[in-house]
């Protein structure tokens, strides 16, 4: 039997397990690759992990894969995660998709302002994984329950 294909960002093609495709996606949105390869040691297994370096790469994948939901850093170039976030939360198919910031920024008005560009939770880094597990899987139920 063959497996799924899979567009990734760059227009590439991979295959995709049938195990994954049952499991919710999550999209990472961080341009540091060392975040992003701990992120996905912590949620291996239990999730399809996307990644993407920036927002351009984000929209990309996006557009082309349906996604459970989104950890989104706030510092990144070009378009930071503030700015993606109001992107989402304007385009109708994206109002209600779960984005959560994952940020090493800690300051009261770094989450007012995420807020205010339509952030669903916000967590800092370093994370804990377990929270990180627990954080994801609340949304992914109330979404699944809407």
């Amino acid at each position: 039997m063959l497996s799924p294909q899979v567009s990734t960002a760059n227009g590439a093609i991979a295959s995709r397990s049938m195990s994954s495709i049952s499991r919710p996606t999550v999209l990472v949105i961080d341009d540091s690759p060392l975040m992003q390869e701990m992120i996905k040691r912590a949620l291996a297994g239990s999730y399809h992990l996307l990644t993407a370096s920036s927002a351009t790469e984000a929209l990309s994948l996006l557009a082309h894969q349906a996604v459970s939901i989104v950890l989104l850093d706030i510092t990144m170039p070009d378009i930071d995660g503030y700015e993606l976030c109001r992107t989402l939360r304007n385009l109708p198919q994206f109002q209600q998709l779960p984005v959560i910031m994952l940020t090493a920024r800690d300051g009261v008005f770094d989450r007012v302002q995420a807020r205010l560009a339509g952030a669903t939770e916000y967590l800092t880094k370093p994370f804990d994984a377990a929270n990180l597990h627990h954080t994801i899987e609340r949304f992914i139920q109330s979404s699944t329950l809407a």
